[in-house]
């Protein structure tokens, strides 16, 4: 039942291995007049080859005859013999110059289209994803493209071409035993060379998953790295990802262990193959049938054919590999995203950027809802803010108007236009955001702050830092502008990052603003000095602020209270302290609160 399985499984493998190459196919197309001249470089290369022993079967025949042919036909079958040698490395040379436009491009078009794809693909696939895991998969994947197509134009067509030409040599001058013998050889050697790679492929598949799981520990760990120290983690971070190594050795070892096998098998037959033949031609030439030229023509014809025989199993292996490899990325690029364009999307239609949430249900698994029932509406150029304990879903409210998931039930609207039916570029250029957690490149702060508007003016730029209130910080950095703020941002602090994601919203001019705990980092001073820019900004736009803090929404033009996914109150500041409700509640629990706690410096 096992062998079965296996059995099934290799199958289903070899399907999606000829349907991968068949994938690759649009990536070549583009230069097929250079591949077809590369083709013709190496029929001509194995041309060349083939017939230097011919040529020496020439020249040692030569030298059976007379003085005068010994003097004078050597020496021309010599100059032919320099020549096809010199042709060969000619067209070898030329086969690799034109060729390499065609493997480098394939490798940038995947790279490019996988890239693409990965921004297509939706959120919640990023945020299950291991980062280190699939980097070293696209890696290896986009790399394997380069190998099959290296191997392809530089090993297994050569060796196909020229066996081909041995194969008419030796039926058109020997008699078939040659040929019997030639043939067989190679197919034992190649049904050999098969069934022993297909048997170690299962070690490579599971070194290629331990390898994966291995690089995505280490990345998740620097990637943690203050997490790690903070807990002191560093030997059970260490320890983890040493068992996988482990495991990866173990795997490592059997596969080097079998293909040791594979190799000394390999060898025996051809070792067999090549005696044989040669017994059969020295017969020939003790009886008089052959000449020793013939000896001499059969012995370079099958060392030229059987020394990259040899090679030829290293590339199998290899190829197998790189499909394995190749197939992660496939199956990539068959994932669909989960948000797309309707086939009959339209952009966001100019308007004052009014939105509606009506009757909006959510959730992540069905099991666990986290909007339900909400229905509001901001008016445009009015401020709305939503408050709630964490929980509550008010940062899902982002992502539902973002579009990063679609609604379960209900419709969301910008200017009455419900967001499935919109392009999710135009719908993405009208809002802009400040989130909660500001993650930066690993650029500089002008390449980050310019990020909101690409084309935007270093004038621009410099004046939405001033608003931002970073303006005179980024020009007291020995480098200035061109400082970079290291990876993920951590060369600032929190309260310097969330100003360049102010900065960059304010930048972006977008229709909709979005403030995500907007001033959570900064010090009390800052955030004074921010929450007026921000009010300022928000003057002209449509904005909802999502905030724990009730000191920053105070002057909002209308205050939702959500819990549990509802909205439990709505009104004013002063209606909702009226009230006494939860809001009042809150509201009393934090000004003690603020009371008795210390400033939190930025």
């Amino acid at each position: 039942m096992q062998a079965r399985i296996i059995a099934t499984e290799r199958v289903h493998a070899d399907r999606r291995d000829w349907r991968n190459l068949r994938g690759m196919l649009p990536y070549l197309w583009e230069f097929r007049g250079r591949a077809a001249v590369a083709l013709m470089c190496l029929v001509m290369a194995k041309v060349a080859t083939v017939g230097v022993p011919l040529t020496l079967k020439g020249i040692v025949d030569a030298f059976d005859g007379t003085k005068g042919q010994v003097l004078v036909l050597p020496l021309s079958l010599l100059l032919v013999y320099g020549a096809l040698k010199l042709s060969n490395a000619l067209f070898n040379e030329l086969r690799d110059v034109v060729f390499a436009r065609v493997r480098y491009r394939a490798m940038r078009r995947l790279s490019t289209r996988v890239l693409e794809h990965l921004h297509a693909l939706s959120l919640r696939y990023h945020l299950e994803r291991r980062s280190g895991a699939v980097s070293r998969d696209l890696e290896r994947g986009t790399r394997s493209v380069s190998t099959i197509l290296n191997y392809m134009a530089f090993s297994v067509l050569p060796v196909l071409v020229e066996f081909g030409l041995v194969a008419a040599v030796m039926l058109g001058r020997y008699a078939p035993i040659f040929a019997l013998v030639t043939f067989g050889t190679v197919a034992v050697y190649v049904a050999f060379t098969l069934a022993i790679t297909e048997w170690r492929m299962d070690y490579r598949h599971e070194m290629n998953r331990l390898d994966s799981l291995g690089n995505g520990q280490a990345f998740d760990s620097l990637l943690n790295y203050e997490t790690v120290k903070y807990f002191g983690n560093e030997r059970m971070e260490i320890d983890r990802y040493d068992a996988t190594l482990a495991g990866w050795e173990e795997m490592a070892v059997k596969s080097q262990t079998s293909m040791s096998v594979l190799n000394f098998g390999q060898g025996a037959i051809i070792a067999l193959g090549v005696t044989l033949l040669m017994v059969f031609a020295s017969q020939g030439v003790v009886a008089g049938d052959l000449s020793v030229g013939d000896l001499v023509l059969v012995n370079a014809l099958l060392l030229q054919l059987f020394i990259p025989l040899g090679f030829l199993g290293v590339v199998y292996r290899q190829i197998k590999y790189a499909l394995a490899d190749m197939d992660l990325v496939f199956k990539l690029l068959e994932r669909r995203p989960e948000i797309a364009d309707r086939p009959a999307a339209r952009p966001l239609a100019p308007g004052s950027g009014g939105i509606r949430f009506a009757h909006v249900d959510f959730h992540y698994q069905p099991e666990r809802p986290i909007l339900k029932d909400l229905d509001f509406h901001i008016e445009p150029g009015q401020t709305l803010a939503v408050v709630g304990h964490s929980g509550a879903g008010k940062s899902t409210l982002a992502r539902l108007l973002f579009r990063f998931y679609e609604v379960s039930g209900g419709r969301i609207l910008i200017d009455g236009q419900d967001v499935r039916d919109l392009t999710q570029a135009s719908l993405r250029a009208a809002i802009g955001i400040v989130p909660q957690d500001t993650v930066l490149f690993n650029e500089s702060i002008y390449y980050n702050l310019q990020y909101g508007r690409p084309e935007a003016t270093r004038a621009e730029v410099e004046r939405a830092a001033g608003m931002a209130h970073i303006l005179t910080f980024i020009e007291s950095l020995p480098d200035g502008w061109n400082t970079v703020v290291g990876e993920r941002g951590l060369k600032l602090s929190g309260g310097e990052k969330q100003r360049v994601a102010i900065a960059r919203a304010i930048l972006k001019r977008p229709r909709i603003l979005i403030f995500d705990e907007a001033t959570s980092s900064l010090d009390s001073h800052t955030e004074q000095a921010i929450q007026q820019t921000l009010a300022e900004v928000a003057e002209d736009h449509t904005t909802l602020v999502i905030a724990h803090r009730l000191s920053t929404v105070v002057d909002a033009d209308h205050i939702l209270v959500m819990a549990q996914g509802r909205i439990r109150e709505q009104g004013t500041h002063r209606q909702l302290l009226e009230a006494g409700g939860h809001y009042a509640a809150m509201w009393d629990l934090q000004q003690r609160e603020g009371s008795s706690a210390p400033a939190v410096n930025g």
